[in-house]
């Protein structure tokens, strides 16, 4: 037999084969969305994933304000920040930031689920969400994705 097929292949930056990938968010629950979103901008739905990389694809999600969410989080989940200053602290519930900017609720969700480290930011980067339809990255020819649910 052939020993040198039993070898793991470790991608670099250079040799990551990257793609576009949309993912149209319409009438679909948010935490299922965003992790399957992670995942793929992590690159973990590749044979090739290596960890250390960023060898994910870019995603673009279409219809953000379409996005479902299950019992009382639009009122009980509450996201919290921080200015820095004594007394900064700031509450914001899901219906006000989804009244506000919806495409805001999806990354703040694909966010808590990528790795806090520099490759973590790094992967986020690659990640474009639209209130509506259209996006401006026909040029990319990205690939329809169907979420499972």
């Amino acid at each position: 037999m052939d020993h040198l097929s039993y070898k793991t292949l470790s991608v670099s930056k250079a040799t990551a084969n990257k793609g576009w990938v949309v993912i149209d968010a319409g009438d679909a629950t948010l935490g299922r969305v965003a992790s399957q979103i992670a995942n793929i901008l992590r690159g973990k739905h590749k044979a090739s994933f290596t960890p250390n990389v960023d060898c994910g694809d870019s995603v673009i999600v279409i219809n953000a304000t379409n996005l479902r969410v299950t019992g009382k989080k639009l009122d009980n989940k509450v996201y919290v920040t921080h200015s820095g200053y004594p007394g900064g602290q700031k509450h914001t519930t899901v219906r006000e930031l989804k009244a506000k900017s919806p495409a805001k609720v999806v990354e703040r969700a694909v966010r808590g689920m990528l790795p806090r480290t520099r490759l973590g930011r790094e992967q986020f980067r690659n990640l474009f969400v639209y209130d509506g339809a259209e996006h401006p990255h026909e040029a990319q020819q990205p690939k329809q994705v169907k979420i499972n649910l």
